[in-house]
């Protein structure tokens, strides 16, 4: 399925997504020279972005820091963002961060013994409009999206409980999509629009539908997607994506 992507005018920029998606994540991919780890809860995310693992002092990987030069090892960190709805091709977004994990300084406040701090050298943001290299001072600089920590639970009580609305948020696009939706459900939600995955016999494409007034918790964000619905005269914008 074929078409031009238009992007909606009031989206997340790409350091606020990269944050957001860390701040939903319980898990990541660490690869160093040699050795790759799946850790689930085993990181936290400070204010400004700082990293730290958790890492038991007998770990593999608490001796490579400690064997590495210096104590600092070279490492990458992958972060996936997965739809929590059962749509078709629920990676949302891919986040990499390149860096040096190092011994963190308990006496510093940095975290408890056995925390590895990871300096940062790059940040890219992937998604299916693109990729996007995040400088280092707009990730720092950047805080999550005011709905990030509920998305996945709003998502999910949308599709589960209220299909009936997410089938009238379909209908408002009217011709603005093509013709042959077999399911629509809710793909993400933001302070600033909530997106539809529309679903074909073959491919999909993305609704955006931008609210109102830009949402500052879930609350709001449910008040918006009612001011839509009896307000049919907001646009809507469509993202298609490629075959599946």
């Amino acid at each position: 399925m074929s078409a031009v992507t238009v992007t909606a005018p009031s989206e997340q920029a790409a350091a606020e997504r990269v944050r957001s998606v860390l701040a939903q994540a319980v898990s990541l991919s660490l690869t160093t020279d040699g050795q790759c780890y799946d850790l689930i809860g085993m990181h936290t995310v400070g204010p400004a972005g700082r990293i730290t693992v958790t890492a038991q002092p007998d770990s593999p990987l608490t001796a490579q820091v400690a064997s590495a030069p210096h104590g600092s090892l070279a490492v990458l960190l992958e972060f996936t963002d997965i739809a929590p709805t059962p749509l078709r091709d629920r990676v949302r977004a891919r986040v990499t961060i390149s860096g040096w994990l190092t011994p963190a300084d308990p006496a510093g406040g940095e975290q408890e013994e056995g925390g590895l701090r990871l300096d940062l050298a790059r940040v890219t943001l992937r998604t299916a409009a693109g990729t996007h290299e995040v400088s280092l001072d707009a990730y720092t600089l950047a805080r999550p999206d005011a709905l990030a920590v509920e998305e996945a639970a709003m998502l999910t009580h949308l599709a589960d409980a209220h299909a009936d609305m997410v089938a009238d948020l379909v209908v408002l696009a009217g011709s603005r999509l093509p013709y042959g939706v077999v399911r629509a459900l809710p793909l993400a939600v933001d302070r600033y629009g909530i997106t539809l995955r529309c679903e074909y016999r073959e491919g999909h494409c993305d609704l955006r539908i931008p609210f109102p007034v830009e949402a500052r918790d879930a609350a709001e964000a449910g008040e918006q997607v009612r001011r839509i619905l009896t307000t049919p005269s907001c646009s809507h914008h469509r993202h298609p994506s490629p075959r599946t």
